[in-house]
């Protein structure tokens, strides 16, 4: 049966043209090709550059984003060596303190001691408390420095990367990984 439907049209071409190919149909093969070049130039003028364009805002925008958690986590660095260029200070100032009352008990003699050892331990519980607010202060501010980075980077993260079905699932874990973290307090 195909080889009957090939004959038939085999038959219905006139001789002499086997695939029609007659002055109009050139005519059209060009005219197609013109309106397919001068389609690809209106559509290239029109589409291309102003993606191109959106593209680089958004790269700008993503490389600023870079460099302010880059900021960030400078200042906490900076941060982080100002608690201890303090924790330095404090130890500093609480070996002179003990070394001043040490100092002062041998000089008035061994009826003192006594006395200026419950100093010396009043000084120290106070000079521990001290360093104690002070490492919690310093520690909550380099949590907070951490989590601001951290949202940050994660925010460029999912932007780039990440779709509604990946988000929720590491959302989930992490939640999960966080219940287990337990904070010094």
């Amino acid at each position: 049966m195909i080889i009957l439907d090939f004959g038939l049209v085999l038959s219905s071409v006139p001789d002499g043209r086997p695939f029609g190919m007659d002055s109009q149909t050139i005519v059209q093969i060009v005219a197609n090709l013109i309106n397919v070049g001068v389609l690809a130039f209106i559509l290239a003028f029109l589409l291309y550059r102003p993606i191109r364009g959106i593209l680089r805002k958004r790269a700008d925008k993503i490389e600023g984003q870079l460099q302010h958690a880059e900021d960030e986590i400078a200042k906490a660095e900076k941060l982080r060596l100002q608690y201890e260029k303090k924790m330095d200070e404090v130890q500093r100032e609480r070996d002179i303190i003990l070394s001043d009352t040490r100092k002062n008990a041998t000089e008035t003699g061994q009826r003192l001691i006594a006395e200026a050892k419950k100093e010396a331990d009043a000084i120290r519980a106070r000079a521990t408390a001290n360093i104690e607010l002070e490492w919690e202060r310093a520690e909550s501010e380099m949590r907070t420095a951490i989590i601001e980075v951290s949202s940050v980077m994660a925010e460029k993260f999912v932007t780039l990367a990440i779709n509604k079905k990946t988000h929720d699932r590491l959302f989930d874990d992490t939640m999960a990984d966080l219940e287990g973290i337990k904070w010094r307090s």
